[in-house]
């Protein structure tokens, strides 16, 4: 994953995503449920007009082979992964699972955002997926 610059309709729309995000943690704070602020969430995009799929199923393959079927928590307007966590800390293996979802996705951003942070911006991590098809016409 590079620091490739995304086009400019993504980076809008990972600003707006952003901003949902922010909304949600100040009306509710740390310390709930991840379902819960995934529901706060859509509600937001909802309002926003932002489109989104909610627990979305896919399956990605090896080599030919499908692999098991995975789950997203989000896919905004067919280009971004969210990947919505309420914990103590962001591990290592939460940004691995968000970066292999975008290899095997194809999509060309991911951001986790873990709602149990103190600010939206300490619990937020963005991926960029620079092997992303979208990303070379």
């Amino acid at each position: 994953m590079s620091k490739q610059e995304l086009p400019q309709h993504i980076n809008q729309l990972s600003h707006e995503i952003i901003g949902c995000a922010i909304e949600v943690h100040k009306q509710l704070g740390p310390g709930l449920l991840e379902s819960v602020y995934e529901a706060a969430l859509c509600h937001e995009l909802d309002l926003a007009d932002i489109p989104y799929q909610q627990q979305v199923s896919f399956q990605g393959e090896y080599k030919g082979k499908p692999l098991p079927i995975q789950r997203i928590d989000l896919i905004v307007a067919d280009q971004i992964i969210l990947e919505l966590k309420s914990t103590r800390a962001v591990e290592d293996a939460h940004l691995a699972q968000l970066v292999s979802y975008l290899l095997l996705t194809d999509k060309p951003l991911g951001l986790l955002i873990n709602f149990n942070a103190p600010t939206i911006q300490k619990g937020l991590h963005r991926r960029i997926n620079s092997r992303a098809s979208s990303l070379h016409p």
